[in-house]
């Protein structure tokens, strides 16, 4: 298979259990994780996240109890807690216009758009729950691109579903009307050498249909 610096990247990433709490992600390394978070694609281009980045230990410290008390919380250098929109993709917020006019496109493509959008999803944002299952599955996007750009870097991450859902939210004082938390990542330099990484052969994950 052709190696280049991307599956170099892939091979280097594995789900760090423990941080080096003394090592430090430099802003810009930082930045730039963040960045591949930022620019990842979305559905219908609603970028319907918003990246919480904790860097405080006394608050990392609060965390860790409601987050299965898994040492990476507390050992990384930076925990990065993704956020769902809720509010903000539904049509009568105004935002998906926003979006859809951020193209140069005519008053009658955008409403065209607008009536798509709002028929495709009516169902989907009729309530809250639904509108979570909706966004939280495109964050899971934004995570793996910047689990992604952080492997390119050597800097280890973990992708962390382990959490008290609630109980992170209140504690971070979430309007979950607005946001609600989708999923987590803990990023920093590894203290044990890495795993091996154990995968299913290409020909069975993968089916070429002619």
């Amino acid at each position: 298979m052709l190696k280049n610096k991307f599956t170099e990247a892939m091979h280097f990433r594995h789900a760090c259990k423990l941080f080096d709490d003394t090592k430090k992600i430099p802003e810009e390394k930082l930045r730039y994780i963040l960045e591949a978070g930022r620019t990842s694609p979305s559905s219908f281009g609603m970028e319907p996240w918003k990246f919480l980045v904790v860097s405080n230990d006394a608050l990392k410290e609060k965390l860790r109890p409601l987050c299965w008390n898994q040492p990476q919380i507390t050992t990384c250098s930076h925990l990065v807690i993704i956020l769902a929109a809720i509010e903000s993709v539904r049509p009568q917020s105004g935002i998906p216009q926003k979006r859809f006019e951020r193209r140069p496109l005519p008053p009658e493509k955008i409403d065209a758009y607008i009536d798509l959008y709002s028929n495709f999803l009516a169902d989907t944002l009729s309530t809250d729950e639904k509108t979570y299952c909706w966004t939280a599955r495109q964050t899971y996007i934004a995570l793996a691109n910047m689990m992604t750009a952080a492997a390119y870097e050597k800097i280890d991450s973990c992708p962390i579903e382990g959490f008290e859902k609630e109980k992170v939210e209140a504690l971070l004082e979430i309007d979950t009307s607005q946001y609600q938390v989708a999923v987590m990542a803990a990023f920093g330099y590894r203290v044990n050498p890495q795993s091996e990484q154990l995968r299913l052969p290409f020909e069975e994950v993968v089916e070429f249909i002619d």
